[in-house]
């Protein structure tokens, strides 16, 4: 088990992609299409049987007029939405796949041990602390716990997989949760980062998502990426 300071990749922008809901605006779309070919078929129907005699009163029929006007454009909007919403979803692919063969880092805790690779987190302490460190199982076992002199900034912790007895533990994904003293000597979390390689996206999903260390993640969960070959 080691704690080292490090210094942060290079930082770029942080995403948010959006998430619609087109068929809702669909069926918003055709009800509106339904009611307006019905006050068309109504407003033709009263033109051809007024009496000439007795027209329609310009007052009423401008009025007629006026609703006709704003029920075409609000087909006109919902049209308009449809089409941003797809390129909302078109945008938001393509910035993830940008993300493909990327190393990352992203909040979370949890990061995988292939049993001959130490797990690794960055952690960043909000002060110069003395920082205790837990790690747990995917059953929730508390199978390493130590306290760390940490600076203030951030610091890299790696677990060799073996438990404060010696007992080695097997291959997984496993959890850690730090938390150090604040100036005020109140305990407060310090937040976790883990850092891998985007190898593939689901596009499927609404946002997509990105997979990282068999953990899935959406864009706006990137902190840092680092470009391949990149130190």
């Amino acid at each position: 088990m080691a704690v080292e300071a490090t210094t942060a990749p290079p930082v770029t922008a942080t995403h948010t992609a959006t998430n619609s809901n087109s068929n809702g605006s669909a069926s918003s779309n055709t009800t509106i299409a339904n009611n307006f070919q019905t006050f068309l078929t109504l407003l033709t129907t009263q033109l051809q049987n007024q009496n000439p005699l007795d027209p329609l009163d310009t007052n009423q029929f401008t009025a007629q007029l006026v609703q006709f006007a704003g029920v075409e454009q609000q087909l006109r909007q919902n049209d308009q939405l449809a089409t941003l919403i797809s390129l909302q979803k078109t945008a938001a692919s393509t910035q993830a796949l940008g993300y493909v063969g990327y190393t990352v880092a992203v909040d979370g805790s949890k990061a995988a041990y292939d049993g001959t690779n130490a797990a690794a987190w960055t952690l960043d302490a909000p002060n110069d602390t003395t920082a205790t460190v837990t790690i747990t199982n995917s059953a929730g076992q508390t199978v390493f716990s130590g306290n760390y002199p940490m600076s203030k900034g951030k610091a890299n912790f790696t677990w060799d997989g073996k438990g404060n007895d010696g007992t080695q533990y097997p291959a997984g994904y496993y959890t850690i949760n730090a938390s150090g003293k604040d100036t005020a000597g109140k305990s407060v979390g310090i937040p976790s980062e883990v850092q891998g390689v985007v190898d593939s996206v689901d596009l499927t999903a609404s946002p997509p998502l990105l997979s990282v260390g068999g953990q899935t993640y959406t864009t706006d969960q990137i902190k840092r990426v680092v470009r391949p070959g990149a130190t």
